[in-house]
């Protein structure tokens, strides 16, 4: 049991039973020196010899490969931070969620891919999902679904990214560089590509009809450039509650990691008196197709999001390697949905086989870029 007595974040209040990486060792070497977690896994193997030398004498467990990764998920835990990018994180967070593990849920791609199934373990398990991204944080800390039949429309806020006033004659010459400049979040590129394109919004459409199983008809997002506003909900009887903090993953972390009860964290504090005004527009999809694109993905349900996402983590890898140019990611994920079916998806299996048809179909149609 954790000792809540100061009700501060710290390393003291939340060992670590294990810390992972994929491939950035010496990041990790230096967080397990750190920490001092029970285990360590370094997903690249070829980088397992380096860590366990770095780390000798040390008492930790090290381990490398993809399976450790899931194993390192198995263990149990009172919490998992789910945090690795894309589908890649699937597995081993579907292991700790058949876990009935709580789980701190860092990766939006996963609940995408899965819909459905990762659902139904989690139901079947009685995990817990707290989910860490802003967005989906503030609206689990806004809806009352002892009223369920009040709530009119959820709305999550996109601050637009890089380009939200570019032409797109402008975007088609878009750099990497130029679109991993997020206005507001420090970010992770292949997310702030995401971001840039409003594709990351429409994952998290997505992934807020499968969390709070709520209808398409009451989701939707808003321009906000700002970023102070993360939610709005809106009730049948006129009121709209809105979640507010700074930008900064640090609030919604510390939320998930204390819940159920609120713990102090080092993240910045809002002064109203600094902000002239806070703006709201309609996002423009004919100039941001991937918002549209996820949007009709998540109408049609079934393997269309897990082919939606897929094909989108090929895209981005290869604008981000300049095989591709910004506007051809939306033309690469319209491409790969029109060229496989829709299918149904009962289990991990199929969601697996349909993400890696969805892969190979993106490929080829870059022309193996």
């Amino acid at each position: 049991p954790r000792d809540w007595s100061s009700d501060v974040c710290s390393s003291d209040l939340f060992p670590l039973a294990a810390l992972t990486a994929q491939s950035n060792v010496a990041r990790l070497i230096e967080q397990a020196r750190e920490f001092h977690p029970r285990t360590v896994v370094i997903g690249d193997a070829s980088h397992g010899p380096a860590l366990r030398e770095a780390l000798a004498g040390t008492g930790i467990e090290i381990l490398s490969g993809t399976r450790a990764v899931r194993e390192a998920a198995e263990r149990p835990s009172d919490i998992v931070m789910a945090g690795i990018v894309g589908a890649a994180g699937l597995e081993p967070t579907y292991a700790a969620v058949q876990r009935g593990a709580v789980v701190a849920l860092a990766n939006k791609e996963c609940v995408v891919a899965a819909g459905e199934v990762f659902r139904k373990a989690a139901e079947d398990s009685r995990g817990v999902l707290l989910p860490v991204d802003s967005e989906h944080n503030a609206a689990f800390q806004l809806l009352d679904f002892n009223q369920a039949h009040a709530i009119e429309m959820v709305t999550l806020t996109a601050s637009g990214g890089p380009f939200r006033t570019w032409t797109l004659e402008q975007m088609a010459k878009a750099t990497p560089e130029q679109a991993v400049s997020h206005p507001n979040w420090t970010m992770g590129a292949k997310i702030s590509v995401d971001s840039a394109t409003l594709m990351n919004k429409g994952l998290e459409l997505i992934e807020a009809h499968i969390l709070f199983g709520l209808p398409p008809d009451k989701l939707d997002a808003v321009i906000h450039p700002q970023s102070i506003v993360h939610c709005l909900v809106a009730y049948a009887d006129g009121s709209v509650l809105a979640h507010l903090s700074a930008p900064d993953m640090r609030t919604p972390i510390a939320h998930t990691l204390g819940w159920p009860r609120r713990i102090a964290s080092p993240s910045k504090r809002l002064d109203f008196t600094e902000f002239r005004q806070m703006s709201f527009e309609k996002p423009d999809l004919p100039r941001f197709p991937c918002l549209q694109l996820a949007k009709a993905c998540l109408q049609m349900g079934g393997a269309a999001p897990t082919i939606l996402n897929a094909a989108n983590e090929v895209a981005v890898e290869a604008f981000l390697k300049r095989r591709i140019g910004f506007l051809d990611i939306a033309r690469t994920v319209e491409d790969s949905l029109g060229r496989i079916g829709p299918r149904p998806i009962a289990t991990l299996a199929d969601v697996l086989e349909i993400d890696a048809q969805a892969r190979r179909t993106a490929h080829a149609i870059m022309g193996g870029r």
